[in-house]
């Protein structure tokens, strides 16, 4: 059975996320520090970091996906946009419907604490899940370029 957990429930282990991010990092083949995953872990499990969460996906109490969500302010509306910053699932939960569950699991919560809108990016290359988002959201024909 799928379940959804939020990561500042106290109730997800670092034992848990780890291997969920460090698999999330070798997909796009990057490697962070230790000391980065550290500092990411302590914002997205403390209760009063309110404006960085994120959730776990477990089948069968095993962790097979997370989800990390940054919100920030905006100039063109009042309440806050949700960038959904990270998501993955374990290669052997795909197609389960574990990544449409934790995107669901935002936009509940987001829409609970009045956001305006949750938006991510993904590479170009990423087909697989380019098919689930093309679903579910729409492309808003904006290119990422970065300094």
């Amino acid at each position: 059975m799928l379940n959804i957990q939020a990561l500042s429930s106290g109730s997800i282990q670092y034992s848990d996320w780890l291997p969920l991010w460090q698999g999330y990092q070798e997909f796009y083949q990057v490697q962070l520090s230790a000391e980065v995953s550290k500092n990411t872990w302590h914002k997205l499990s403390d209760p009063q970091q309110d404006h960085i969460y994120g959730f776990v996906a477990y089948i069968d109490n095993q962790a097979v996906g997370l989800v990390h969500v940054i919100e920030h302010d905006s100039c063109w509306t009042v309440q806050p946009y949700a960038y959904l910053q990270d998501l993955f699932t374990l290669e052997s939960a795909r197609g389960k419907g574990v990544a449409r569950a934790l995107i669901q699991a935002v936009q509940e919560y987001t829409q609970q604490r009045k956001c305006d809108r949750v938006y991510w990016l993904t590479h170009q290359d990423n087909q697989q899940a380019q098919k689930l988002y093309d679903q579910i959201a729409r492309k808003t024909g904006f290119i990422q370029y970065r300094l």
